[in-house]
């Protein structure tokens, strides 16, 4: 061991990290030896899911402040093709909770999903602790997409079915739901910020399979809580209806082949372009289908045809236009695009002034939510990417390890995170809450100001300096106050807002729109390479103002509409919908509905 005399600045911030790891487990341990069912004024369930999260996230989190580098030292790959497949890896992690969600919903319930999510996660971090002698002649290679695979496949069963239970400890008009998910996604950054720390510490100190062998300890750490921790779940997340040995066996027989998949797709990311689109539309299908038609009506039989095949005809022109951008003229592209998007707005329109339906105006509303998330997610993923090459090369980092860098934005939202479940909670009381349009617009407002202040403070010293600490501090305060904004409101929106029947495949798309975010952060990754695919310092601070100017454009005509998207989610008639003890009938057939609603259908 080092003697504490020579260490420098890295050395103590993963000790006090160390320290604080242990202090959380210590409180952690109390939380359980408690016998009552609530604690701090919310079910015990949530602290449970609070642990088996934050463990999760120190593993993944901690992978994650590596991962680029690893890419660029160790497998050697150049700066543009090291953010691409970064960016891909992200998006295959925020795609698969769509398989996870539909196989939760449907038959393994979210608990079950969780746990063997988990169970991929451990093997996958533990997969990466083998590094071979690197090189991308090196066989061990193929080891290294495996464990990539294990890890997304595993993030896919345990991220959306692990934020419904979440959301299935309270009632749909319970005023602590968002405080909830704000104190939940603090879980999330306390494990995130430890993880980063100490997993970037070791693997850029001592040895990259250190690093990785840290992470995987931490998920099994986080599964052994979770398994612990069922009984103050309540009974919540478990299957909607009985479930045979064999069927549910073939079921974690789908997920293994999803890695199989995985495995190959990782290493083509043209591919995951492409799976990107047509999954994309398949899911907007989906969505505007039940919205659109199903609520209204009860069927597609059932509603008006013309309806249904000009829908149909719009979105798969835009399918087709995004298959071929890049064969097809802008003209061409652009005018198919507008004219398959007209086509589906038109629908949307006419069918909302000819039937009223307040579930379907809330799929409006959660469709407008999720639509934003890509672009928020795009650049704020830059963290990951060219912000932490930018970091590594050109910043003045007086010897700490950039992977430690990381932690920054977690760090903030353990700080900041009770201050802005407190801000929402006094403002809901004063009746001056913003709607959760107006949070998003306000993220898209600090996510481009931190690009714009940022670029402006690596200009003020010259060229031939490096850049300030302190502007790297300052680019992740603003887009984690950003962050608080959007995230843990959305996740709230969409479990508040969806339908019980669709409730993880809706929580789903949330974390696939983040997917294709993550996939456009890789491509702006991309471009800060330049033709060479290495990066410099002048095209990085280019592209980040443009991206900035973009967003607070965007911003403003968010906050301009968002008035009319809080009237679509008609919170002042939202109804308790089923149980979560009342959802096997959901399921089982027997005319059970989610509302009130006739035209609210069971399953179909």
């Amino acid at each position: 061991m080092k003697d504490m005399a020579l260490w420098n600045e890295g050395d103590w911030i993963a000790a006090i990290a160390a320290v604080a790891l242990f202090a959380v487990l210590a409180v952690g341990g109390l939380i359980a030896g408690r016998k009552n069912d609530e604690f701090a004024t919310h079910p015990r369930g949530l602290f449970v899911l609070f642990y088996a999260e934050m463990w999760e996230r120190f593993s993944y989190y901690g992978m994650r402040a590596l991962l680029v580098l690893y890419l660029t030292k160790h497998w050697l790959y150049d700066d543009s093709k090291a953010t691409l497949i970064y960016g891909a890896y992200g998006a295959l992690v925020y795609i698969t909770p769509v398989l996870g969600g539909i196989l939760a919903d449907r038959w393994l319930g979210q608990r079950k999903a969780v746990l063997f999510g988990g169970l991929l996660l451990a093997a996958g971090h533990g997969l990466m602790a083998v590094e071979g002698t690197g090189g991308q002649a090196d066989p061990t290679i193929n080891v290294f997409w495996a464990a990539l695979a294990f890890i997304i496949v595993g993030s896919g069963f345990l991220k959306a079915n692990i934020s419904v239970i979440v959301g299935q400890l309270y009632n749909m008009k319970d005023t602590r739901r968002d405080a909830a998910y704000t104190i939940f996604y603090m879980g999330v950054n306390v494990g995130a910020a430890l993880g980063t720390i100490l997993v970037g510490y070791l693997g850029e100190t001592i040895g990259w399979a250190y690093g990785f062998g840290m992470a995987g300890i931490g998920m099994i750490i986080g599964l052994i809580i979770f398994v612990l921790g069922k009984p103050a779940l309540m009974g919540r997340g478990e299957a909607p209806a009985p479930l045979t040995r064999n069927r549910e066996f073939s079921l974690y027989g789908v997920g293994l082949a999803a890695v199989a998949v995985c495995w190959g797709l990782i290493q083509f990311q043209d591919v995951i372009q492409n799976l990107l689109i047509i999954s994309g539309f398949l899911m907007l299908a989906t969505v505007l289908m039940q919205a659109v038609l199903v609520f209204p009506y009860g069927s597609l039989r059932a509603a008006p045809q013309t309806s249904l095949w000009v829908m149909v005809a719009g979105i798969l022109l835009m399918t087709v236009a995004a298959l071929l951008s890049s064969r097809l003229s802008t003209t061409v592209f652009v005018a198919a695009l507008l004219t398959g998007m007209i086509l589906v707005l038109y629908v949307c329109w006419a069918e909302k002034r000819r039937v009223a339906n307040e579930p379907r105006d809330r799929m409006y509303a959660m469709l407008f939510l999720i639509a934003l998330n890509p672009l928020f997610w795009g650049l704020f993923e830059q963290a990951g990417g060219s912000l932490n090459l930018y970091t590594d090369r050109y910043v003045d980092r007086s010897g700490v390890p950039t992977s430690l860098f990381q932690s920054i934005n977690p760090i903030y939202i353990v700080i900041l995170a009770p201050i802005f479940a407190a801000l929402w909670q006094w403002l809901g009381r004063k009746g001056l809450e913003p709607s959760a349009p107006a949070k998003f617009g306000l993220a898209l407002t600090q996510v481009g100001l931190g690009f714009l202040i940022f670029v402006w403070g690596a200009n003020s010293v010259g060229a031939a300096a490096m850049t300030p600490v302190i502007f790297v501090f300052l680019i992740y305060l603003l887009h984690t106050t950003g962050e608080l904004c959007l995230s843990p409101v959305g996740l709230s929106a969409m479990a508040r807002l969806a339908p019980l029947h669709l409730a993880s495949f809706v929580m789903g798309a949330w974390f696939y729109m983040t997917a294709v975010g993550n996939f456009v952060a890789g491509k702006i990754g991309e471009a800060t390479g330049g033709e060479g695919g290495e990066m410099s310092r002048e095209l990085v601070l280019q592209v980040y103002w443009q991206i900035g100017l973009v967003a607070i454009g965007i911003s403003v005509l968010v906050l301009a509409v968002s008035p009319f998207v809080k009237r679509w989610m008609h919170l002042d008639t939202l109804e308790e919908r089923v149980t979560p003890a009342d959802q096997a009938k959901v399921w089982g057939g027997d005319g059970e509905r989610e509302n009130a609603d006739p035209s609210l259908p069971g399953r179909s």
